[in-house]
């Protein structure tokens, strides 16, 4: 129950953020053209800021080896989860089920995932973290786009590789390497825009909740067994997984994965749905119930991971 009540701490902080971004719309303070805006500070340049800025440490071999192990475990997880979506999400409606597997397999590891490792482990978490995101970027831009399309389309493309997420580890495993770390002129700035994604990231996902239409949720086939799988079954089944092999593995890595596989479906499948012209409704409203559910979920998961990892 410690364990509980402490991560339940760092989710209520996410939400009265969320709730402040939820007032803005409410209070029309802030326009949708505003919060677009933010989304694309936040994926073009906040990502990328985050990884340099948490990759400016000295090396160190055992980082790089659960760097790798953390890869390894994060494509592994979303592999089985993909198989998984084929055969427990169903609906009728093609334009429901395609972003509801979506769903199901791909967490908000960026937005919800890294303020909440920074909270429950420090630069060491958000560092493993930063790695989910990247595997995420590349089953998104791959196998997300391909759903999404109708399979009709090739199943690699070039966005898969080039992505912020890539970008930003491409320039950050150097400075890693090599235990570099930026000048002040050019660190203080991409430490003070990694600094925006906490507050930013839940404004903008308290903006977007306030305006769903969560009734959907109830009337869309589907949609339970995919917040079951995205909130429940696929990060208990990473607890699980990784349980036999605790001994081995790096105990930080281990629990930001664990973090990021429990977060609320991602904004970018909202995205992707208005982008590929699938259901819109449906698909703010999945990510906005998950968001929801994931104040309880999230720090249930996160405590057993706590305790047997």
């Amino acid at each position: 129950m410690e364990n509980f009540f402490a991560v339940a701490r760092q989710v209520a902080v996410l939400f009265v953020l969320i709730g402040c971004g939820a007032a803005l719309r409410r209070l029309k303070l802030v326009g949708e053209s505003a919060v677009d805006g933010m989304v694309n500070l936040l994926i073009l340049v906040v990502t990328p800021c985050i990884i340099v800025d948490v990759f400016q440490r000295p090396f160190d071999p055992r980082m790089l080896g659960s760097l790798g192990v953390a890869f390894v475990i994060a494509a592994a997880g979303h592999a089985a989860v993909i198989a998984a979506s084929y055969f427990a999400v169903r609906h009728r409606d093609d334009n429901i089920r395609r972003p509801l597997m979506l769903a199901a397999v791909f967490s908000n590891a960026g937005f919800m995932g890294i303020p909440l490792e920074q909270a429950l482990i420090g630069d060491e978490g958000v560092f493993y973290g930063i790695v989910y995101v990247a595997v995420f970027n590349l089953f998104m831009w791959s196998w997300g786009v391909w759903v999404m399309r109708g399979g009709d389309s090739p199943f690699f493309s070039v966005k898969m590789l080039v992505n912020p997420g890539t970008v930003g580890i491409a320039a950050g495993l150097p400075l890693f390497f090599f235990s570099l770390e930026l000048p002040a002129v050019a660190g203080g700035p991409v430490h003070h825009l990694a600094n925006l994604n906490t507050p930013m990231a839940m404004i903008v996902i308290g903006y977007y909740l306030a305006g769903a239409r969560l009734g959907r949720v109830a009337g869309a086939g589907g949609v339970y067994v995919a917040s079951f799988i995205r909130l429940l079954a696929y990060p208990l089944a990473m607890i699980a997984a990784m349980y036999p092999f605790r001994a081995m593995l790096d105990r930080n890595m281990t629990l930001a994965i664990v973090t990021a596989s429990a977060a609320p479906a991602g904004a970018m499948i909202a995205m992707f749905a208005a982008k590929f012209k699938r259901d819109i409704d449906v698909s703010v409203a999945a990510v906005s119930g998950t968001t929801v559910l994931s104040m309880f979920t999230m720090p249930a998961v996160i405590a057993v991971a706590m305790e047997v990892l």
